[in-house]
Formats: C-alpha cells, sequence, structure tokens
C-alpha cells in the first residue's frame, strides 16, 4: 500500500535531557468497566475513510479498526475467519462459497448480509465511482470479469457479470479467473470489507461521524480534522467480548519532536511507524534507557524515488539508470535513517514468501543492478545525446511534508551534484496535495513507499503493471504485463515465483523506480500494552489489544 510518511528534526536540549527519564505512565480506565484507551499518532488526516478508495497507510491504519472482511490475519500472520464463519474452494480452485456469520452486524445494529459485500466490491470496480474510480480496483481483477467491467474493454459486460454472487443473505459466491493461492489473505485487505448499503444515497458517507457505518471492531465516535479522530468500541461487533479497549484515540502532528514528547509526557501511549517518527538521532539514547519500550524489526515494505516517465528527461532510461547508480544506498541507512533499514536494489523485501523460502533469498536483489558512479556519468552522457541536451536540467525532487523525507532527499541531492554534476530542487507538499499529484503524474521525481498487502510477491510486482491504479511512474511495458498474466494464471508456484523474478528485473532494469531501501519499523509502546502488534508488513494492529497493570 501506497504509505510510509515519516520525519525527524534536530531535537532540542532540554528533550534530549528529558529522555534520560523513563517515560510516564499513560493514563488509563483500566480500572473502569469501560475498558482501557490506546493513544497513537496519524501525522496527518487521512485522505479516506472509505475501504474503495483507501490508498494510503494513514488512512488504512484507521479502517481497518472500523472494518473488517471476511476473513482477518492474526499475530502469526495466519488466515483466520471473520465475517465469513467458513468457506469452500472447488477442486479447480476457482470458486469460493463463504458463509457469513448469522451474528455479522453493522454499528447502527443492521445485519451484515453477502449483499453487502457483493456490492461494496463491485462499487470499487465501478470507473464512474465518486469522488474518484478505485486505485485499488485492479486488486479485484482476479474475479471473473472484474477487469472487463472495471476497463470497460468489453462494452457487454456489466456489473451484473462480475463473479460475484449474494446466493442469500449468509452465502457468497466468489468466481476467480484462475486458482489464487493467496486468496484468503486478500479478504483481509481493506477494498474487499462490505460498505452498508446507505452509501448508495450519500457520495460524502465516509466523511462525516454520522454517516460513517462500520462493521469492524470499533466505530467512529468523534473526528476534529486535521487535529484527532477517535474510534470507540462497537457493541455490536460479533465478537465485542474479545474487544478490550474502550477507544482508540489518533493524534494528528506532523513533527516528530512533538509525537515524542507527548509520549514521553503520556499524551501518547504509542509513538513512532507505521504513521509516525521517533527523532532517529535519539535511537542510542532511547535504546539504552527504555529498552523494554523501545522496538525496532524488520518490515516487507520498501522506501523508494519515482520517476515520470512521461516526462522529458526522465522518460530516457539512461538518465534514470544514470540517477539510480549514483547514489550509495549504505551511506543513507547508515548516516540518515539510522534504523536498522537495508540497501535496496529490488521492489520485494525480505519477509514475503517465495516457492519454498523467502523470495529476497531465492531471487537475490544483486542480480537487478550495483551502484557505480563511472557507469552513471557514461550512462547519463548518452542519454544527454539522446536527448540533444548539453546539459541535465534541474531534477525536481518532490515529497510529502516531513523531516526525514527531507533529510533523504538533500543527502541524494548532495550525492547527485558531487557524483554526476548536477543541481537538484527539493520541495514538499502536502499529504493529500503530494498524493493527488502523483497520482496525476504531476511530477519529475517522487518519493514512494509501499508495504505488503497480502504475503506474496504479486503484491509488489503488479504494482507497476499498467493496469495498476497505484503505477504513479508512467511506466508500461507489454513484456512486464505479460510475465504477470502468466504468474496469475498458474497455481504452480515454481512458475509464478520464475514469471515475477522476470518481471521485477525489468521494472528495476529500466529504472522506472529508483529502489532505495527495505524499511525497518522504529516505535515505542508503553509498558501494560499487550496484544498489539506490529504484522510482517509492518502495519499495527491493535483490534484485539488491552492493558494490563501491573
Amino acid at each position: 500500500m501506497s504509505k510510509k510518511k515519516y520525519g525527524f528534526t534536530m531535537i532540542s536540549v532540554l528533550l534530549a535531557l528529558a529522555l534520560v527519564a523513563v517515560g510516564c505512565t499513560p493514563k488509563q480506565e483500566s480500572g473502569s468497566s469501560e475498558g482501557s484507551v490506546f493513544r497513537m499518532n496519524l501525522a496527518t488526516e487521512p485522505p479516506s475513510l472509505d475501504p474503495a478508495q483507501v490508498q494510503d497507510q494513514v488512512s488504512a491504519t484507521v479502517v481497518n479498526g472500523l472494518f473488517e472482511g471476511l476473513t482477518r490475519k492474526d499475530e502469526k500472520g495466519d488466515v483466520v475467519p471473520a465475517v465469513a464463519k467458513e468457506w469452500k474452494i472447488s477442486d479447480d480452485g476457482k470458486t469460493y462459497t463463504f458463509t457469513i456469520r448469522d451474528d455479522a452486524k453493522w454499528s447502527n445494529g443492521d445485519p451484515v448480509t453477502a449483499g453487502d459485500f457483493e456490492y461494496a466490491w463491485k462499487r470499487a470496480l465501478d470507473p464512474n465511482l465518486k469522488p474518484a474510480a478505485s486505485a485499488y480496483a485492479y486488486q479485484l481483477y482476479y474475479i471473473k470479469n472484474a477487469e472487463a467491467y472495471n476497463t470497460g474493454t468489453d462494452g457487454s459486460v456489466k456489473a451484473d457479470d462480475v463473479g460475484v454472487k449474494a446466493i442469500d443473505d449468509h452465502t457468497l459466491q466468489v468466481e476467480l479467473n484462475s486458482p489464487t493461492p493467496y486468496f484468503l489473505g486478500l479478504m483481509s485487505f481493506t477494498v474487499f470489507y462490505p460498505v452498508h448499503k446507505s452509501v448508495k444515497e450519500n457520495e460524502q458517507w465516509a466523511t462525516d461521524v454520522s454517516t460513517l457505518v462500520s462493521n469492524g471492531p470499533f466505530k467512529i465516535s468523534e473526528w476534529k480534522k486535521n487535529n484527532s479522530i477517535t474510534i470507540a468500541k462497537n457493541d455490536n461487533y460479533y465478537a465485542k467480548d474479545e474487544i478490550k479497549l474502550s477507544k482508540v484515540v489518533f493524534s494528528e502532528v506532523n513533527d516528530s519532536n512533538t509525537e515524542l514528547s507527548m509520549y514521553q509526557t503520556g499524551e501518547l501511549d504509542y509513538a513512532g511507524m507505521p504513521t509516525g517518527l521517533i527523532p532517529n538521532e535519539q535511537f542510542p539514547t532511547l535504546k539504552q534507557n527504555n529498552p523494554d519500550e523501545f522496538k525496532i524489526q524488520g518490515s516487507a515494505s520498501i522506501y523508494y524515488y519515482l520517476f515520470n516517465t512521461t516526462q522529458k528527461p526522465y522518460d530516457n532510461e539512461k538518465i534514470r539508470q544514470a540517477l539510480s547508480m549514483a547514489i550509495s544506498r549504505q551511506d543513507i541507512v547508515d548516516n540518515v535513517t539510522k534504523g536498522g533499514q537495508i540497501p535496496a536494489y529490488g521492489i520485494v523485501p525480505p519477509g514475503i514468501k517465495g516457492e519454498k523460502d523467502d523470495y529476497r533469498t531465492e531471487h537475490p536483489d544483486s542480480a537487478y543492478f550495483k551502484e557505480d558512479v563511472e557507469q552513471a556519468k557514461a550512462l547519463l552522457a548518452e542519454g544527454l545525446k539522446e536527448e540533444g541536451l548539453t546539459a541535465m536540467p534541474t531534477v525536481k525532487v518532490t515529497y510529502n511534508t516531513n523531516e526525514l523525507h527531507q533529510a533523504i532527499a538533500e543527502a541524494i541531492a548532495e550525492m547527485w551534484s558531487k557524483n554526476l554534476g548536477i543541481k537538484t530542487e527539493v520541495s514538499k507538499q502536502e499529504w493529500g496535495v503530494f498524493l493527488d499529484n502523483r497520482n496525476h503524474l504531476n511530477y519529475d521525481v517522487a518519493r514512494g513507499g509501499w508495504g505488503a498487502d497480502y504475503d506474496d510477491p504479486m503484491t509488489f510486482i503488479d504494482l507497476f503493471s499498467s493496469k495498476s491504479g497505484n503505477n504513479n511512474t508512467g511506466f508500461a511495458n507489454k513484456q512486464y504485463d505479460d510475465l504477470i498474466k502468466e504468474a496469475y494464471s498458474t497455481a504452480d508456484q515454481a512458475k509464478r515465483m520464475e514469471a515475477m523474478s522476470k518481471a521485477e528485473s525489468i521494472v528495476v532494469g529500466t529504472r522506472a523506480i529508483m529502489p532505495i531501501y527495505y524499511y525497518s519499523t522504529v516505535y515505542m509502546i508503553k509498558p501494560g500494552f499487550k496484544g498489539i502488534f506490529i504484522d510482517y508488513k509492518g502495519d499495527i494492529d491493535y483490534n484485539r489489544g488491552y492493558y494490563e497493570a501491573k
């Protein structure tokens, strides 16, 4: 999912001294009948709380508490029943029949039906969806006739022809184009969440507390725009007895120093990634003085730069290759990010399943390219000559407002200046504006980040297909698309992995993007909180968390 917006600034002497002390005990309601409150930071206003429109981690972090799909993932990353209490898969692996729980309800008390899922999925596929077409519609293309309906390539295919049908209120039947080994895992992803029938009459339903009806462990209770969001326990949730938190409160503070200060003074119970940041120059101090609270773990996510391949001179492959080869990723992770990140030369991070082992182990990214300043100089000269240019125009890099993105951009600009003799202009944009500009290819070079939506390399590979609504590069390659189609069409894991590796080598080889590093997740959490975890892809799951006083 398009995400990862973190930052840092130089912390003041007073705050640095304050960090020596162990963090204050959080203010809890653990002794009350209402349960306890969990407080964390989003760093920005979510662009959307509509499951069909979510395309960023900030929005998904809230939506994952408000809604629930047919399945969910437990702490081990295993698929477990959710709104669907059971399912059957046909012998050919192409038809799934889900049985909806009898006690599944919306936050307003209405029953959750199979028809709610059918409607939600077809709504996400609607090419005329308002306020905008779903960027994640392509994730539904596994379903029979979904792509034809969404793209309009076959005018005879209508919504009724899409292979998802509510047989009755409790039975949902889904027909796939091909066997899809990870389909059950996909059912826990945002675009597959149901939506309430009331949204048909209200395109703005997801922007107002009074009209946002949800079916997850929590319901929205307060929304102070650009300030905070509060979600409260949903007493109509079928497993309400498993939900121990009475509320989750999301602050919206886009400053890492302020976020850490709020954590240290007891205003936050959690600080850092995936939707905030701890100032990285404080890592050593925090690790020494708060060893039980300070955490670093790997996550299946990647930080990269996108090139607008429709914009000159970035439509020239050699120029893109030169820019990508002329930086030192190790210097960036050692001296700028400092959080245990790993230099990236591919697009699929460690931690994603391959055929028999980790995909990245089976297909090392060292095979795709290496940093080489001298070769970069030669490629730049060749590319400029092909473009009829005598010098490289100023490179314009944009990123969403965040101090860490700025520090990375400035470090890369310095490397490009030193190694290639080119000038770089860096500029920041507010998150919503940045996403809109990137979606509409209104940029030259832009910051990007992506985390796994499910545990398979395809979650990174099909991101750059010509059919992907999240492909913000303009890159389109028939051979690439054909390899994705090949991987889609078989359940043979060896063939799937080989096809995806070949596809990865194309998008990285042509440098439609510039891989920079694979993420790690750095965060702090107050003692006493249990059941709140960061999953393999770096997302936070607070739904079944609780506070246990010592």
